[in-house]
């Protein structure tokens, strides 16, 4: 290998090496961003599920309330139950809802992942 070889193969190593290292932190970047993003969106839907929980709580004790003093005379037991029925059939349900959302999990690092295996195939194709 002559001396004019050397200087030409050490500055494709370093290009090599160097588009590297820039993949590798654009990878890097997009898994920050997406850990950011996935922090405020849990963070928005904490927040959304408990106000939405709090307020609709107190409606429906308010209700259940209204319903009790209206049917007092004639049906208190009725109105008690059918409020009771509701409330125990609503718990159910919103229970079903958050252990379908739990089993179906996060899509946190979907974009990376997916960006990784473009980058592998891309590799591979040139191989």
């Amino acid at each position: 290998m002559s001396d004019a070889q050397r200087p030409r193969l050490a500055d494709s190593l370093h290009g090599m090496l160097d588009t590297g290292l820039h993949t590798v932190q654009t990878r890097l970047e997009l898994l920050a961003v997406e850990v950011q993003e996935e922090k405020l969106r849990l963070a928005s839907l904490l927040f959304n599920t408990l106000l939405s929980a709090v307020l609709l709580g107190f409606g429906l004790v308010f209700v259940a309330i209204f319903l009790t003093v209206l049917f007092w005379e004639e049906h208190r037991l009725l109105a008690l139950g059918l409020a009771c029925a509701a409330f125990i059939c609503g718990g159910l349900l919103t229970a079903t809802n958050a252990a379908r959302e739990l089993r179906r999990g996060s899509r946190l690092f979907a974009a990376s992942l997916a960006e990784l295996a473009r980058d592998r195939d891309a590799v591979r194709r040139k191989e």
